[in-house]
């Protein structure tokens, strides 16, 4: 087992990744901080095998932690796992030889995959050869989890958790994303929350059973749709085009 220590100056950014180091069966939490300080003295007594840890704290940086970590003795032996929401550090970070970097908000499939590479004897191309969960209970090895029915999303202040079930349609804004669920009570337009990602990014969280990509702009909630006309889907008030480029996908799709 891998001792586990998650730091990250959000606490529900703590919450989601305790939660899973928990599904993981070779990885053992130890502990959660805000403090990259407190984090730094446990890394360098020897206390931890793997660090989660954020970029962007105001006590310390991550990549600070990482210049001290380096000489602290016991801290070479620790592995580390960047976690930010900015994707321009990821070229500093490999320079510290860390094991992997993952985008916020992080789903469990990439988060799995990049604890794997923390087995022995594991190089990114095995990992990514090997099954992100195992698929069948064994004598050994329990059930798979449920997949989640819901995404979280980084909005400007915080984690947005948004249900599956309430998402209508999304809109891509270079490098936001505007995710549109049902009006609000007394409302009568769509609720938009306004998320700084790629559509790349969140169609690779969502679930490809029930969303479509129909527009290099546009992703489509398929039991939300109401109708179709030619090229020009339907979803309450309003009006998506279907881009040529999926079109036969998205009508394979929806024709069975």
């Amino acid at each position: 087992m891998l001792r586990t220590l998650i730091v990250d100056d959000e606490p529900l950014a703590l919450t989601i990744l305790a939660d899973y180091v928990g599904k993981v069966p070779f990885l053992t939490l130890v502990g959660t901080t805000t403090s990259p300080i407190a984090a730094l003295q446990r890394v360098q007594a020897g206390e931890i095998d793997v660090v989660f840890l954020d970029i962007q704290m105001p006590e310390l940086t991550g990549l600070q932690f990482l210049k001290i970590a380096r000489y602290g003795g016991a801290g070479n032996r620790c592995r580390v796992i960047l976690t930010t929401a900015y994707s321009e550090y990821a070229l500093d970070g490999y320079e510290h030889d860390v094991v992997d970097y993952l985008l916020k908000p992080v789903s469990f499939e990439r988060f799995y995959r990049a604890a794997q590479k923390l087995l022995p004897h594991q190089t990114s191309d095995t990992v990514a050869a090997t099954p992100p969960l195992p698929t069948e209970p064994t004598p050994t090895n329990p059930p798979s989890p449920a997949p989640p029915d819901f995404i979280f999303v980084k909005t400007e202040y915080r984690l947005q958790r948004i249900d599956l079930d309430d998402i209508l349609y999304a809109e891509g804004l270079k490098d936001y994303v505007s995710i549109y669920t049902p009006p609000a009570a007394g409302k009568s337009d769509p609720t938009r929350i306004l998320t700084l990602q790629t559509m790349k990014s969140l169609e690779e969280k969502l679930p490809v059973s029930r969303f479509v990509r129909v527009h290099k702009s546009y992703i489509v909630a398929l039991n939300r749709i109401e109708s179709i006309e030619r090229n020009r889907i339907y979803i309450g008030k309003a009006i998506i085009p279907v881009g040529d480029t999926y079109k036969d996908e998205f009508f394979r799709r929806v024709e069975g």
